[in-house]
C-alpha cells in the first residue's frame, strides 16, 4: 500500500481547474453580447415595452389633432294655422348650422408637450426593461459557466475517488490494508457521486433559466463562448458617479414624468380660460334666406377646476420627491456594486496569488509523503478537500465579480442593442 501509485491522479486535480471547459461540440456558440441581443429580441417583456412606446407616440398624434367642426342640419314642412288666402301655400324650411371650436393655444401647447414627455417616459421604461434583461442574461450566462466548472471539478473528484477505492480494494483483497479503509473509500465515493449529480443538475437548471429568459429562442445544445476569467473593466468610480445619474433609465423616466406633470399643471390652468366656438347658420324658407354668424363662449364662472389643478400639483410634488430619492438610491446602488466588484476582485487575486498555490503545494507534499509511506490516506484526503474548497471559493469569487460587473452595466444602461425585425 505504501507504493500505491495514485499520486499522479491526485495531482491531476491540481491542473484541472485552469483548463476546465466543457468539450467543444458542433453546437451553437454564443458570446455574451450575442446572447444578450438574442434575448432582447425574443423576450416578450421587451416587445411589450416597445409597444408602449408606440402607444405613447400615437398619443402625440392625438394631442396635436385639431378639433373637428360640428354640422347640424334641420328641415321640416310648415303647417298653416291661418287660411291659405292669408298665408299662401305651405312650404318647407331648412337650416344648416356649423360650429367650429377654436382651441386655446396654451391648452394645446401644454397637451402636446405632456404627450411628448410621455413618449420620453415610455422610452425610458423600454431602456430600463432592456437594461434589466441584459443584466439578467449576463448573470445567468456566467452562472451557467460557474455550474459547468463546478460539475467538471466534481466529476474529476468522483473519478479520482473511484480509482482510489479500486486500488484500496485490491490492497484489501490481498490483505495489505484493513477493510476499514475500504469502507471509508466507499463513503468518499458515494459522497463524491452525490456532489457530482447535484452539480450537473444545477448546470441544467442554469441552462433552463437562460432558455426561459430568451423565450425559447436558444437551441437546446447552445454553448456560451465566454469564461469566468473575462475582464471586468470600467471607467473610474468618480466618472461613473457623474454619468450614471444622467443615463440611468429609471431616472430619465422620472425626469420625463416630472416634465409631464408640470405640463399637466399648465394644461389644467389653461383650461380655466374661456373656450370659444364660432357659429355659422344658414336658414331658408319659402320667402327668406338668412345667414347668421356668432360666437359661443363658455365661461368657467362657478367652477374653475380647482380640484384638477391641485391634483396635478400634488402629483408633480410626488414625482419630484420620488426622483430625488431614486437619484440617491441609484448612487448608493452604484457604490455598493462597485465595492462588491472590488471585494470579488481582491478575493480572486488572493486565491490566484497565494491560496490556490499553497493548497496545490500541500496536496503535492501530502501525496508524495503518502507514496513514500510517511503519511496516511487521511492526510491525503484532507489536503484534497482543502484544495477542492479553495477552488470552489475561487469559482464563486469570479462569478461574484461578473455579477457585480453586470449590476454596474445595468445601472449605467450599458448593453448591446438588439436587431429589431420589422
Amino acid at each position: 500500500m505504501q507504493t500505491f501509485p495514485f499520486w499522479h491522479l491526485l495531482l491531476s486535480l491540481i491542473f484541472v481547474f485552469p483548463s476546465s471547459q466543457l468539450s467543444a461540440q458542433e453546437s451553437s456558440k454564443l458570446t455574451i453580447k450575442e446572447l444578450q441581443q438574442l434575448g432582447l429580441q425574443a423576450n416578450g417583456l421587451v416587445q411589450a415595452a416597445r409597444s408602449q412606446v408606440g402607444i405613447a407616440e400615437s398619443g402625440v398624434v392625438s394631442a396635436g389633432a385639431l378639433p373637428n367642426p360640428q354640422v347640424t342640419f334641420m328641415a321640416g314642412p310648415d303647417t298653416r294655422r291661418l287660411p291659405v288666402i292669408d298665408t299662401g301655400p305651405a312650404a318647407t324650411q331648412r337650416q344648416v348650422t356649423v360650429s367650429q371650436p377654436i382651441e386655446n393655444p396654451f391648452l394645446r401647447s401644454a397637451r402636446i408637450g405632456a404627450a411628448e414627455a410621455n413618449v420620453d417616459a415610455r422610452q425610458a421604461d423600454l431602456d430600463q426593461v432592456r437594461a434589466n434583461l441584459a443584466a439578467q442574461l449576463r448573470v445567468r450566462a456566467y452562472e451557467l459557466l460557474l455550474r459547468q466548472e463546478q460539475a467538471i471539478m466534481e466529476t474529476s473528484i468522483h473519478d479520482l475517488m473511484k480509482e482510489i477505492r479500486r486500488r484500496i480494494k485490491v490492497s484489501v483483497d490481498v490483505g495489505e490494508t484493513a477493510r476499514f479503509e475500504l469502507i471509508r473509500a466507499d463513503t468518499e465515493v458515494l459522497s463524491a457521486a452525490n456532489r457530482m449529480q447535484a452539480a450537473h443538475l444545477n448546470a441544467e437548471r442554469a441552462r433552463v433559466a437562460l432558455v426561459q429568459l430568451t423565450a425559447g429562442a436558444l437551441q437546446t445544445d447552445f454553448e456560451i463562448e465566454a469564461s469566468l476569467n473575462d475582464p471586468a473593466d470600467f471607467p473610474p468610480l468618480d466618472e461613473l458617479r457623474q454619468i450614471v445619474p444622467n443615463i440611468n433609465p429609471d431616472i430619465q423616466r422620472l425626469e420625463a414624468e416630472q416634465e409631464r406633470a408640470g405640463l399637466r399643471i399648465s394644461q389644467e390652468k389653461a383650461s380655466v380660460l374661456p373656450s370659444i366656438n364660432i357659429l355659422y347658420s344658414n336658414y331658408q324658407d319659402a320667402q327668406f334666406i338668412s345667414n347668421t354668424a356668432g360666437v359661443n363662449l363658455q365661461i368657467p364662472l362657478f367652477y374653475r377646476r380647482r380640484g384638477e389643478i391641485d391634483s396635478a400639483i400634488f402629483d408633480s410634488a410626488r414625482i419630484r420627491e420620488t426622483l430625488e430619492y431614486r437619484r440617491f438610491e441609484i448612487g448608493q446602488q452604484l457604490e455598493s456594486a462597485w465595492q462588491a466588484k472590488q471585494i470579488a476582485q481582491r478575493r480572486v487575486e488572493m486565491f490566484d496569488g497565494g491560496i490556490v498555490t499553497e493548497a496545490r503545494l500541500a496536496l503535492s507534499i501530502a501525496t508524495t509523503a503518502y507514496r513514500l509511506g510517511e503519511r496516511g490516506f487521511i492526510e491525503v484526503l484532507d489536503t484534497q478537500r482543502v484544495l477542492r474548497g479553495v477552488l470552489a471559493e475561487l469559482l464563486q469569487a469570479r462569478f461574484e465579480l461578473q455579477s457585480a460587473a453586470a449590476e454596474i452595466d445595468r445601472l449605467r444602461a450599458h448593453y448591446p442593442k438588439e436587431k429589431i425585425l420589422e
